[in-house]
């Protein structure tokens, strides 16, 4: 589910639509969280159906650390791509804000983060990275946990209005990172290695 404080918008040609917020979203705010109404599909089951319904799944999906595709039931499947992203995945199925996102701001994540099957070249944005590739979250976890932290830590001091919608045992785990008792779980844990599989 995406932040209420949401909207879709369209963006331009190139970028297509986006979602964009209707007010102020403070650093340490959860912008989306996996909830009932998201669907998972294993790969076995998009190579069941039809051609029209895996070009969906493929196009508004991602990759789960099962491999699943998560399919948004909201507009969160539109949020874009960015190598300068306002929000960062974590590793207990719920995305952050990283920093104040302004109203009329897009929000946006770095794919890279996401298990993308193929890399690709998104949007420039004039940032040394211009290529996502589907092992980045090998390569930039250390980096991306060090931006996630410190929003997390302000979660219990930030309104949540998707609070619940996250698991009561997610809740025990949140406080006891910012209780200081355990380490925040890097979003290393959401790579999916394709490898591991075979």
């Amino acid at each position: 589910m995406i932040h209420p404080h949401t909207e879709l918008q369209f963006i331009n040609e190139e970028i297509g639509y986006g979602v964009v917020a209707k007010k102020l979203i403070k650093k340490g705010t959860i912008t989306w969280a996996f909830d009932q109404l998201d669907r998972e599909y294993t790969p076995a089951q998009i190579g069941a159906m039809d051609e029209v319904y895996r070009d969906v799944l493929m196009t508004y999906t991602f990759r789960n650390r099962k491999g699943n595709h998560v399919f948004c039931w909201d507009h969160g499947r539109y949020v874009n791509h960015s190598f300068r992203p306002n929000c960062m995945a974590t590793a207990y199925n719920f995305e952050i804000a990283i920093r104040n996102i302004q109203p009329g701001e897009q929000l946006t994540n770095d794919y890279g983060y996401l298990n993308i099957i193929e890399a690709f070249r998104p949007y420039p944005e004039g940032t040394r990275r211009e290529v996502v590739y589907p092992d980045d979250l090998i390569r930039y976890s250390g980096d991306w946990d060090r931006k996630i932290l410190p929003a997390f830590l302000k979660i219990r001091k930030t309104e949540q209005p998707l609070g619940r919608v996250i698991d009561p045992e997610v809740w025990e785990k949140i406080n006891a990172v910012i209780d200081g008792k355990v380490a925040m779980e890097s979003i290393r844990a959401c790579y999916f290695d394709p490898d591991a599989e075979k």
